[in-house]
């Protein structure tokens, strides 16, 4: 039965017209918070349960295949963490949750019907949808933090975003006037007779454009540092993790378009990978708000994860989706830290998480493991997916390159390590100790757990990255 092929996306689509006809009424947040987090769980069981489906839909617009389904079925988890650590939404006044969840859950939608795109303007819509969605929540943050630029860093967000738009929509009527078509099945052989010419490598430029904006790809990070200022810090956490997933996704599959002999494309990637790190970590040194300094640290880790794209092989793109995976996990649980000690919902100061250990012990434990597998400190994943990205791009003859990634990993080692210190070291002075709920232990102790599991054992997680890869070439 082909509706099955669309359960997930469905079963978020119900979900989201149960939430709006919540927002019609007055329901209180927990209410619409309770239905959210059970679509969200049920979501994640969904999109297991499909995972080994395939076939296409919509007239060969929409493929299901193993690629596509392990993607949603990562989103879905990102998702559903989001939503079980911010039980408070401590930045949004009652009165708009549930329209607040509304678009979250649209947001969720719009990107598990991205990775599954593989036609032009399906992909366009898809990409809208997820985007749209997340404008509207940055200005969602109320005023009682104290915070007043959440108005600002959504104007800045849309504005910057409409323009990524209109680039990537740009480069689409290119590739649609070179080749004639707008589904990349086709798009594929016709650019390989073509790939030396300007125009068709403008095209793909262009349209990478798109994601290399949601992926934060230095120059397309403008929006970051004030975008995760002023958004809520439930809605920074789920905008600095799980968009990227379904970015590197649409990334990997339109890099393919390229081919190894797209050396111009290579030389890109390769310029922008550079350029991302550099500029992510030394910014990153002298942040004293954890947002922006996260926010900074992820434009270097988009970086990193351009390393596994610039090979043009299976075990590049199988890396990349590994370390994004990873780098989910491991920004998800610094937000958990960062959601739990703001107290009002406040933007958190690196200085706020003195003496963390004697105020929440769990706390301090998880956002060390956290910094740590983001530094690349052994055993964890961060330093297993950096590991694999830099000999994938070594194998592939990129030497300088490997050089320059493994200094950046030095110099993030000292503002990582420069949180923990005040994690452990420094007194907590009068701030008070942080209470933790029940369902923020376990989801606290869970990520941690997963970042030792998945650097200690990779195995496993590799040959599903592999074999989703192959999925698409």
């Amino acid at each position: 039965m082909k509706l099955m092929l669309f359960a997930p996306e469905l079963f978020l689509l119900l979900g989201s017209l149960v939430l709006f006809l919540l927002s019609t009424g007055k329901v209180g947040g927990k209410t619409a918070r309770a239905v959210t987090l059970t679509l969200a769980l049920g979501s994640v069981l969904v999109c297991f349960a499909c995972l080994r489906q395939e076939g296409t839909l919509f007239f060969e617009a929409y493929r299901i295949d193993f690629f596509s389904q392990l993607i949603k079925l990562v989103i879905a988890l990102g998702f559903a963490v989001v939503l079980l650590f911010s039980t408070e939404l401590k930045g949004v006044d009652d009165e708009i949750r549930p329209e607040y969840y509304l678009f979250l859950t649209l947001s969720t939608l719009g990107l598990l019907m991205l990775v599954s795109s593989v036609e032009l303007l399906t992909m366009f819509i898809a990409l809208e949808l997820s985007s749209y969605s997340l404008y509207l929540l940055v200005p969602m943050r109320d005023d009682r933090t104290g915070v007043r630029m959440q108005m600002e860093s959504a104007i800045k967000y849309i504005l910057f975003g409409v323009v990524a738009t209109g680039v990537m929509l740009f480069g689409m009527s290119y590739l649609f006037g070179l080749t004639g078509t707008t589904y990349l099945v086709d798009l594929l052989p016709r650019l390989h007779q073509m790939m030396g010419s300007p125009a068709a490598l403008i095209a793909i430029a262009m349209v990478l454009g798109g994601f290399f904006f949601k992926l934060a790809v230095f120059p397309f990070h403008s929006w970051v540092p004030d975008v995760y200022q002023g958004a809520s810090n439930e809605t920074t956490a789920f905008i600095a993790s799980v968009p990227k997933v379904a970015a590197v996704a649409m990334l990997i599959r339109l890099t393919a378009l390229a081919t190894p002999e797209g050396q111009a494309i290579v030389t890109m990637l390769i310029i922008l990978s550079v350029c991302s790190m550099f500029y992510g970590n030394l910014v990153a040194l002298v942040q004293t708000d954890m947002k922006r300094m996260l926010g900074f640290s992820g434009i270097a880790h988009a970086g990193y994860v351009l390393l596994g794209l610039v090979t043009m092989q299976e075990v590049g793109y199988a890396a990349s989706l590994y370390y994004i995976a990873g780098y989910l996990v491991m920004n998800l649980a610094a937000f958990l830290v960062i959601c739990k000690v703001s107290e009002h919902g406040e933007n958190l100061a690196v200085d706020d998480l003195s003496g963390l250990h004697k105020r929440a012990p769990l706390l301090a434990l998880t956002l060390a493991v956290s910094m740590f597998a983001m530094a690349g400190i052994p055993p964890f994943v961060g330093f297993m997916g950096k590991f694999m990205l830099l000999t994938g791009a070594y194998k592939a003859g990129h030497l300088p390159l490997v050089i320059l990634a493994a200094i950046n990993t030095a110099i993030s080692i000292y503002y990582y390590l420069s949180v923990v210190r005040v994690t452990y070291s420094a007194s907590p002075e009068d701030r008070p100790a942080v209470l933790v709920g029940g369902v923020s232990k376990m989801v606290s102790v869970a990520l941690v757990l997963v970042i030792i599991a998945m650097g200690l054992l990779p195995d496993q997680l590799l040959e599903l990255a592999t074999e989703a890869v192959r999925a698409i070439l």
